[in-house]
């Protein structure tokens, strides 16, 4: 008894007639094509800033023309165009433009469900689509040459003789020809179809449509289009997948194709052709690779995000299947969210035997979002660029993205300079010989326990695009570098890159520095240095790149800072890492009753109000912000003229100096080698970037010099100096620290003789008044600390050496 036949829920045929329709007639909005002009406009490709757009060609040739009516331009016929003229390989179809043309287009008559149709059983409705794109291809505009893709120039010799047949053949078979002679469809499309998911509002009806964890994925869900939020964990290398076989007949000359579907296919051995079955002579198949059609396939592992799991389990992974267009977009470490089909896939081989009914699944992906695009791929709109500009002319912008790092805690308003310029970066140098100077700044924080320096390296995760957070103790050498394993798919041996390797063009932030093993630290010696991983393992030998910035917190040697040791005791570190930070910050902490109070009052705040306090100038980034203000500082390359090189060699050799005297009063902690200049070489390219200069300026230098004995004036910080907080003291700290570090130096660099013009520049900047500077200058002119001279254009420090330290101390 033969089963019922059931109607189908739609009717194909007519949905393809509306996808054809709505290829050749649905248009660009108007402000979706005012956006893309202003992208145009800004950046010379036509990416906004959180999707990519579609019908933006990526045209190599800048047909301006053609750009210029995006208000009326068709914006699909635009995008099939380009692919029948091999400009593009991959067409995007926005499920958003598919809902306003089918709700614009609505009646009762005609009730395709076009969306609810795709979503529901998205893998047929891409062959669907795929024909409707045939159907709708316009003819390419210029004809196929010798320098084309081999398929090309098969197709139109095949097609010739096709012709020539039909012609030889004549009569009734006129009207069509012999089956083996024509291409399956699969061998013709020269373009990869996906469909990008809808944007999902708050309505009820619409929850469905956002991101899922991997653990909320169900049997429900198969066949249906759906999104996915993880962070991917291992990225295959791209391989050819083969779409379509071809062979050639050894007796008849016949070429024979044959599509494949699925996982596992049985090669022809035959020719099926009607000469090779008339004659009876079985033919033997040879597979032609080039007349074949491969795509790109790469497989991404994801993992559930950590706020995504459960207490008490733990996270759940998901296979995704990239080809075409989608493979070399998702890295390891990247957060994403991933849309497309979620289906069952079968055991094969040896694991079909082990796993018996069961089915593996996986996601055969349409659309990735990346959550935080590299430096790079960040694309400024137009209101961004010009309040960046408004803000920039104020000059307060340093100022400004310093205290939008990490606002929620308090103070440490140096350490966030720091960290700010580490995020910005130097200029990394390739010199003609092969040699690289590396730009990225390394920062170590030293300090007592709660003074929030992992949260500090929390925020700079967060807002670093490539940001990796490791602890010292749970973290081996190979976890750190690259450890050697078998691979599960070729069982060959292969390197997994460890968390420098993913912090690649990023920062890996590392808790617990001290409590690190010390053969486990060893292997960070060449990543601050070199930039590189080299590994010789199991027959492998290589060079892996790990240009990343390394953020280092660490305790003292005895959890809390002792005073009554020496520094290089209360540290504890080799003296060949220390030397590799270009700022080594110790943040003490102190009891004092006015900076106890405020941090107090701010603690309480943020817990009542779940907020930060309204900072005195008003204005704090979000992370999305402060990472465009970084992106567009990293674009510039400033370079160092000649009087700032030679005002940055003076003040080396006054660095030299000085250490050589706190060896004598037994003072040193660490040694100033060449690599402190190059530190505050970078350091200096660091803030000329944040000013959008292509030039360091001697104030540049001042700030980076300042930032570099602040770090190590912490270090001999007595509790009287900080008890101290009038205007006049903190003056008289901020000009001793210029002396000491030979900012604003006058003429050859003799030591205690500043140029006042400059200090009341810098004084001025931190936030005191005129009347403040006035009256500390003359406060401590009538102590006999200094005196103003070359009327009143020059400050001396009038004694030197150790009675200035005994001065120092007194006050």
């Amino acid at each position: 008894m033969a089963l019922f036949s059931v109607a189908p829920l739609c009717n194909y045929e007519e949905q393809e007639g509306a996808f054809i329709d709505f290829l050749k007639t649905f248009k660009s909005t108007p402000t979706e094509a005012a956006e893309q002009l202003e992208g145009l406009n800004l950046n010379g490709d036509g990416d906004s800033e959180e999707y990519d757009m579609v019908d933006d060609s990526d045209d190599p040739q800048g047909n301006g023309a053609q750009r210029r009516n995006l208000h009326n331009k068709l914006k699909y016929m635009q995008v099939l165009q380009d692919v029948a003229d091999r400009v593009k390989t991959d067409i995007t179809i926005d499920l958003n433009d598919l809902d306003a043309f089918e709700r614009a287009n609505a009646d009762d008559e005609h009730q395709f469900k076009l969306i609810e149709s795709i979503e529901r059983n998205a893998h047929h409705y891409i062959e669907i689509f795929s024909r409707a794109v045939d159907k709708a291809l316009p003819q390419p505009s210029r004809e196929p040459n010798f320098k084309d893709d081999v398929l090309d120039i098969i197709m139109t010799q095949r097609s010739k003789r096709n012709e020539r047949m039909q012609e030889m053949q004549g009569g009734e078979e006129d009207a069509q020809p012999a089956p083996e002679s024509l291409f399956p469809a699969a061998l013709t499309r020269r373009y990869t179809l996906n469909f990008k998911p809808r944007t999902p509002s708050g309505a009820s009806s619409q929850r469905n449509m956002k991101a899922l964890a991997v653990r909320n994925v169900r049997g429900e869900h198969l066949g249906h289009l759906i999104t996915v939020r993880g962070i991917s964990t291992r990225v295959s290398d791209v391989k050819p997948s083969v779409q379509v076989n071809a062979y050639s007949c050894d007796r008849c000359g016949c070429e024979i194709f044959q599509p494949v579907s699925t996982k596992q296919f049985t090669p022809l051995v035959e020719c099926p052709s009607e000469e090779c079955k008339k004659n009876n002579t079985k033919g033997q198949l040879f597979l032609s690779t080039r007349a074949s059609k491969f795509l790109p396939f790469q497989e991404v592992k994801i993992q559930e995000m950590a706020d995504q799991v459960p207490v008490g389990h733990i996270p759940r992974q998901l296979t995704i299947h990239c080809h075409g267009a989608l493979v070399r977009q998702i890295n390891p470490g990247d957060v994403i969210d991933v849309a497309g089909i979620f289906l069952p896939t079968p055991y094969t081989g040896f694991k079909a035997i082990r796993a018996g009914l069961l089915t593996d699944t996986y996601l055969e992906a349409q659309y990735v979002m990346q959550h935080k695009k590299a430096y790079d791929d960040i694309v400024l709109a137009q209101p961004t660029l010009k309040r960046m500009n408004e803000l920039e002319r104020t000059g307060q912008l340093y100022e400004y993205l310093s205290r939008s790092i990490a606002p929620e805690i308090f103070g440490h308003v140096d350490v966030k300079k720091a960290l700010l310029l580490q995020l910005i970066g130097g200029v990394t140098k390739e010199v003609g010989d092969g040699m690289r100077i590396r730009g990225d700044i390394n920062v170590c924080l030293m300090g007592d326990p709660g003074v929030a320096k992992s949260q500090l390296l929390k925020y700079i995760t967060k807002v670093a695009p490539r940001g990796v957070y490791t602890t010292g103790r749970g973290s081996s050498g190979v976890g750190l570098t690259a450890a050697v394993m078998r691979d599960p798919v070729t069982d060959e041996m292969v390197l997994e890159g460890g968390a420098l390797v993913l912090a690649d063009n990023g920062m890996c932030c590392i808790d617990e520095f001290d409590k690190m093993d010390d053969s486990d630290r060893t292997a960070i010696h060449e990543v601050m240095e070199q930039q590189t991983i080299s590994i010789s393992k199991a027959g492998i030998t290589t060079t892996l790149n790990a240009r990343t910035s390394i953020l280092a917190a660490a305790n003292p040697l005895y959890g809390r800072y002792n005073p009554r040791i020496s520094p290089v005791e209360n540290i504890n570190l080799p003296a060949a890492l220390l030397s590799r930070f270009d700022v080594l910050f110790l943040i003490l902490d102190t009891p004092s009753r006015d900076s106890d109070e405020e941090l107090a009052r701010h603690v309480t705040y943020v817990h009542m109000h779940n907020a930060h306090p309204e900072a005195p100038g008003g204005v704090v980034f979000t992370p999305a912000e402060v990472r465009q203000w970084v992106a567009r500082a990293r674009s510039y390359r400033p370079v160092v003229p000649k009087e700032v090189s030679d005002y940055m060699v003076g003040a080396y050799v006054r660095m030299r100096q000085q250490q050589k005297r706190d060896e004598n009063s037994k003072k040193a902690f660490t040694h100033t080698s060449p690599r402190t200049l190059l530190g505050v070489l970078r350091l200096s390219q660091a803030l000329a970037r944040l000013r959008f200069a292509e030039e360091v300026i001697a104030e540049d230098v001042d700030e980076a010099l300042r930032l570099v004995e602040v770090s190590k004036a912490s270090l001999y910080a007595d509790e009287n100096r900080r008890d101290d907080h009038t205007p006049s003291s903190k003056i008289y700290h901020l000009i001793k620290s210029m002396e000491a570090s030979g900012a604003a130096a006058v003429g050859d660099g003799a030591r205690g003789e500043l140029d006042l013009r400059r200090v009341r520049e810098r004084v001025l900047a931190k936030g005191f008044t005129a009347d403040q500077f006035e009256e500390a200058i003359d406060e401590y002119a009538l102590l006999d600390v200094w005196q103003t001279t070359g009327e009143g254009t020059r400050l001396v420090f009038i004694e030197a050496g150790d009675d200035l330290d005994m001065d120092d101390e007194d006050f």
